[in-house]
């Protein structure tokens, strides 16, 4: 076996003890939120219950349905409750191949990973989920009703709060990126007007056709690309001094 192999191999190997760590982590959360899945859907369905005519409930077409949503809905309960484990296997996986100086970012980059992801979620749950139920809720009319599918929401609204998390987790990405040397600010400067036009590009698709929502959308997308500017100068800043230090 050549020496090429062996650090491929050995890669691998580390990356599965992470993985079945993070899958432990997982088992456990989602074992502790189904016993809540119930109460989490309750609260999941809660900005579109209070749009909801006075009479009007959710509906599940199929028997097995309500069971298959509480066992989704405890499994990505599970994934929130194990992300401080998941962003800390991460973490220590690409830890070799940074300076020194840089691996005692660990903790915050767990912390903050995770409060981030948690805010982005929450933005969307308290934000943008009232005013597009609304939207979609006034096409109903006297003849019209509106008869949501349980199955349907869970996988809409599940979709958006996934992506609300994910995006507000700009800095950190950008953060680590710039530490292992693949973005600079300089580019990020350069390619400003571009994100801009996609905030306003994503806001459109992910949310209803009304400018004030799009905007609420929007702004925060731009000020995370601008404050992933900021963070980006401080690590590049850093990464150039660490590397001089540890040159022979």
């Amino acid at each position: 076996m050549n020496d090429t192999t062996q650090p491929f191999l050995s890669h691998l190997e580390e990356l599965r003890k992470r993985l079945v760590v993070c899958a432990i982590a997982v088992g456990a959360g989602f074992v502790i939120s189904y016993i809540f899945s119930e109460q989490l859907f309750s609260v999941l369905t809660l900005p579109l219950t209070e749009v909801l005519p006075p009479e009007s409930k959710l509906i599940f077409t199929s028997l097995p349905e309500m069971f298959i949503v509480y066992i989704k809905a405890a499994l990505i309960a599970g994934i929130i409750l194990a992300s401080p484990v998941i962003f800390h296997e991460i973490w220590m996986f690409v830890t070799p191949g940074l300076y020194q100086t840089e691996k005692r970012y660990a903790i915050p980059f767990v912390l903050f990973s995770s409060i981030i992801f948690l805010i982005g979620a929450l933005f969307g749950y308290f934000i943008v989920f009232p005013y597009g139920f609304k939207f979609f809720i006034g096409f109903a009319t006297e003849d019209i009703q509106a008869l949501p599918s349980v199955k349907e929401y869970f996988s809409f609204a599940i979709r958006l709060l996934l992506a609300f998390g994910l995006v507000f987790e700009m800095p950190v990405v950008v953060f680590f990126l710039t530490k292992i040397g693949l973005i600079t600010p300089e580019v990020m400067k350069k390619y400003r007007k571009f994100a801009m036009l996609g905030a306003f590009i994503v806001s459109a698709i992910l949310t209803p056709p009304d400018v004030a929502t799009q905007v609420m959308m929007a702004s925060p997308l731009i000020i995370l690309y601008e404050l992933s500017i900021f963070i980006s100068r401080g690590a590049y800043r850093k990464r150039k001094e660490s590397s001089q230090k540890e040159e022979p």
